[in-house]
């Protein structure tokens, strides 16, 4: 044996021993550093996230908001005002329709502007004198007159009628004496007369 080829020999192994002691370490070194890369970034990338998504959820958020304020703004500013032009809902200012007076009765201007009664045929006859005034603007014919008989008292005794077949002009007035309305009873003592009927001409 050469001089030095033990040392050689010596450094050799021991080197060949050191490289397979690190050959078998550095599977175990890598699959910890793989573990601890593993845990700690995504820790770390979580937090980051969370940290950095967070500001921008909250811009997005208010931008949306102020979004909504916008377009709820410009929705009022761009609604047309309510106004008057639509006829169904604006009330129109509509005439009522004229309604047509109601015709009116001859009545209305004929009375008995004075009347006064009597006795007549032993007693039993009521013979009445009374004037009518018209005062319409039309004549009027086929008069009719009602006259109540009371006793003394004034307690109410019998009604008799009469139509007097007869036209009295349009504002005028017509005297009648004497005229027999009926039989009364003896104890009639006041009678009073008054248009029920006419007819206009």
């Amino acid at each position: 044996m050469l001089p030095g080829e033990g040392a050689v020999m010596r450094i050799a192994g021991w080197s060949f021993g050191k490289s397979e002691a690190r050959l078998a370490v550095l599977p175990a070194i890598a699959i910890a550093g793989c573990a601890i890369c593993l845990m700690l970034p995504q820790a770390s990338d979580a937090e980051g996230h969370s940290t950095a998504t967070s500001p921008e959820v909250t811009r997005v958020a208010q931008d949306t908001s102020r979004n909504d304020d916008t377009a709820g703004v410009q929705a009022t500013l761009s609604s047309p005002a309510p106004t008057d032009a639509n006829p169904a809902a604006a009330p129109t200012d509509i005439a009522p329709p004229e309604t047509a007076e109601p015709a009116k009765s001859p009545l209305d201007g004929l009375t008995i502007i004075s009347q006064s009664w009597r006795r007549g045929g032993l007693g039993s006859k009521a013979l009445v004198t009374f004037t009518l005034r018209n005062a319409n603007d039309y004549a009027v014919k086929d008069i009719e007159i009602a006259c109540k008989f009371v006793r003394r008292d004034g307690s109410h005794l019998t009604d008799r009628r009469r139509i007097i077949p007869d036209t009295v002009n349009m504002k005028s007035r017509k005297r009648y004496a004497g005229m027999l309305v009926g039989f009364v009873n003896v104890n009639a003592n006041k009678a009073k007369c008054s248009v029920v009927t006419a007819s206009r001409i």
